[in-house]
């Protein structure tokens, strides 16, 4: 799928998105942006998803509501209006309805991180498929399950998952990020409890921290690791499985401005693999490192311009890395509350345009506090050559 264009489809009024090798999603909460990752996933990956269901005794009956209930979550299937809704994908019209029986490609492609990850820890424990509501969207679900397979039956026990996980999954230059912006010196591990699995940290002093006394940012951020870990095989093949593209809602939950680049690094390395990845955020550095990535390709910069901007150390891997990262292509859309889905992927700064000029709002406080803060700097100083 190369391009995507909705019409009526729950809060979106309109939208034309042509995917990029890196696609961001922006704009304020509820317009939309969850939905349309999750119609594209359903669109690239509905047979699968229907063995799924069925796999674990999910049935829609036949109906359509039944299987949107069942796919985006309880009460969500009202998002999309047979009568209304129109969806394209590369110009070709397709109705969801026909999902229920096309045949399509038996393997999965999109691998899904959704935003509310957090869920799939409890107590440090994974959560299978089986766990949650048939109400629960179906991409929690199916990340929460992915991670308790990887925990349970692909990591070593006892096992040290981070920083030195075995077999490793993550470059040294990498490792290094995230134990100085997110893990501070202590390591993640899986233990045994009661026969059963739990993830723990494990502090320099040699204590185990439960899940419930780590901060905000690592509860939110290691099930991104490892769904990470997911993607990158520790095997010498650049991706996993079929999966060619890869969604990541809001990766920078919870976490600093200086661990969210560590992220984005990592994004940087999902790119070179070959995947494809889309991203949700609300965070302007996401669109800091889009912007400056888009002046590096336009101007000439080099491999060394990209390292530097990730405060990555120059290596020949990294450089590969850094030179494949140059040629991709990127886009950006800003979801609007009326509805309209914008275009906004050249993120220039003095565009007449401003929800292109803003980045689509995430500079907007930032642009208008520093405007008061001029004004009341400039009348205090009228008033002080005044006094004089």
């Amino acid at each position: 799928m190369k391009r995507l264009t909705v019409r009526a489809l729950g809060p979106i009024r309109q939208a034309d998105v042509a995917w990029g090798d890196l696609t961001v999603f922006v704009g304020p909460q509820a317009t939309g942006k969850s939905i349309l990752l999750q119609l594209a996933k359903l669109l690239v990956d509905y047979r699968p998803i229907r063995e799924e269901m069925r796999r674990f005794n999910l049935d829609w009956r036949g109906e359509l509501k039944g299987f949107l209930e069942l796919y985006w979550g309880e009460g969500m299937s009202g998002v999309y209006d047979e009568a209304e809704t129109q969806i394209q994908v590369d110009e070709a019209p397709r109705k969801l309805v026909s999902l229920l029986t096309a045949r399509g490609q038996e393997e999965e492609r999109v691998f899904y991180i959704p935003a509310q990850r957090v869920l799939t820890l409890r107590e440090g424990l994974t959560r299978p498929f089986t766990d949650y509501r048939a109400g629960d969207p179906f991409v929690v679900r199916e990340f929460s399950e992915k991670l308790h397979q990887l925990v349970q039956s692909e990591f070593p026990l006892p096992g040290e998952l981070f920083p030195q996980p075995w077999p490793r999954r993550l470059k040294s230059e990498y490792r290094q990020l995230l134990d100085q912006h997110v893990f501070a010196g202590f390591g993640l591990e899986l233990e045994t409890r009661q026969l059963e699995r739990r993830l723990v940290l494990r502090g320099p002093a040699g204590q185990s921290l439960p899940f419930l006394v780590w901060s905000a940012g690592q509860r939110e951020f290691v099930p991104l690791l490892l769904g990470l870990y997911w993607l990158i095989p520790p095997a010498k093949t650049q991706r996993r499985g079929h999966i060619e593209w890869v969604v990541i809602e809001e990766p920078e939950m919870g976490l600093h401005p200086a661990a969210i680049v560590a992220v984005l690094v990592l994004v940087l390395e999902l790119l070179w693999r070959g995947y494809r990845v889309s991203l949700s955020t609300h965070s302007p550095v996401v669109l800091d490192a889009v912007w400056a990535l888009q002046i590096v390709q336009k101007h000439g910069g080099t491999a060394r311009d990209v390292l530097k901007l990730f405060s990555l150390p120059t290596t020949e891997p990294l450089k590969r890395l850094a030179d494949s990262v140059i040629t991709k292509a990127y886009r950006v859309y800003y979801f609007r509350r009326d509805g309209s889905v914008v275009d906004i992927t050249s993120l220039d700064p003095g565009s007449e345009s401003v929800d292109e000029a803003e980045w689509g709002g995430l500079t907007r406080f930032s642009g208008l506090a520093g405007d008061v803060v001029a004004d009341v700097i400039r009348r205090a100083e009228v008033a002080s050559g005044g006094e004089e």
